[in-house]
C-alpha cells in the first residue's frame, strides 16, 4: 500500500510540474513573446538587450509588430556579439545618441558571420510610431532601404523624423546613462555633433523577460508542491502508522 500510494503522489506531482512548464512555454509561444506596453504604445516584445558602456548600462526592448525585419536583424547582430567594442559616434543633447555602424565602428576585428550580418541592409519599415525620447530609430542613407546597423536612441521628441526613419524599439532602463552622455563635451563635424571622448559599448547581453518571470513562478509552484507532498505524506502516516 505504501509503495502504491507513494507512486501515485510522485506521478501526480510530476504531472503538475510538467503542466507548469508547458503552460509557461505555451504562453510565451502563443503570444509571440509580446507583452503590452501601454494603451498608446506599440506592443513591446519580451526580449531585452543591455549595452554596457563606459558611462553605464542601457537596456532596450523591441517592437516586433512594428518592424519585424529590422528587429530580427539587430537582435541577430546582438546575439553574435556584433555591437561589442562598437561606440556612440554622435551625441546631440535633446536630439539623439547614435550608435556607429558595426562594420566600421568596432575596435575589435569581426569574424566572418558577424561581418556577413553587419553588411546586410534592411527594407525601410516606416510606421506611425512617434519619435519621442527613448525611441530606437534606424540610421540610413538617402535610399530608404539602406539601413544597416547604425541606430539612434532619441534624447528628445523629434516629430520631424516621424515616418522618415524606421522605429524598432525603445529604451526600457538606463535613462540616467543617456543623461550622462548628454552632458559630455562635444564637437561639431559637418551635420554631426560628436563626443570628444569615445563612448564605448564594452559588451552586450540579452535575456527574455517572459522566461525569467516563468522560471520564478515555476520555482514558487515547485516549492508549494513539495510542501504539499510532505504534508500529505505526514497525514497519511498519522492515519496509517
Amino acid at each position: 500500500m505504501k509503495g502504491t500510494f507513494g507512486g501515485k503522489m510522485l506521478n501526480r506531482r510530476s504531472a503538475l510540474v510538467g503542466f507548469i512548464s508547458c503552460f509557461c512555454f505555451s504562453s510565451t509561444f502563443l503570444s509571440g513573446g509580446i507583452v503590452a506596453a501601454s494603451s498608446h504604445d506599440p506592443l513591446l516584445g519580451s526580449a531585452r538587450v543591455v549595452f554596457q558602456t563606459n558611462y553605464g548600462d542601457i537596456e532596450f526592448g523591441f517592437y516586433p509588430s512594428v518592424a519585424p525585419k529590422t528587429v530580427e536583424h539587430i537582435y541577430k547582430l546582438v546575439r553574435l556579439g556584433g555591437y561589442n567594442t562598437n561606440h556612440f559616434f554622435r551625441v546631440e543633447k535633446g536630439f539623439v545618441a547614435q550608435v556607429a555602424d558595426v562594420a566600421s565602428g568596432r575596435s575589435a576585428p569581426m569574424n566572418e558571420e558577424q561581418r556577413r550580418e553587419a553588411e546586410k541592409t534592411v527594407i525601410g519599415e516606416f510606421s506611425q510610431v512617434k519619435h519621442v525620447r527613448g525611441i530606437l530609430s534606424m540610421g540610413r542613407h538617402e535610399d530608404p532601404n539602406s539601413a544597416a546597423s547604425s541606430f539612434s536612441m532619441l534624447l528628445g521628441d523629434s516629430p520631424h523624423l516621424d515616418g522618415q526613419y524606421a522605429i524598432f524599439g525603445k529604451v526600457t532602463k538606463g535613462d540616467e546613462t543617456l543623461k550622462a552622455l548628454e552632458e559630455l563635451p562635444t564637437r561639431r563635424e559637418g551635420i554631426f555633433v560628436m563626443p570628444t571622448e569615445r563612448i564605448t559599448i564594452l559588451s552586450s547581453y540579452y535575456y527574455d523577460t517572459e522566461m525569467e518571470s516563468c522560471e520564478h513562478e515555476r520555482s514558487i509552484m515547485k516549492r508549494r508542491l513539495a510542501a504539499s507532498a510532505i504534508e500529505i505524506e505526514r497525514q497519511r502516516m498519522k492515519c496509517f502508522p
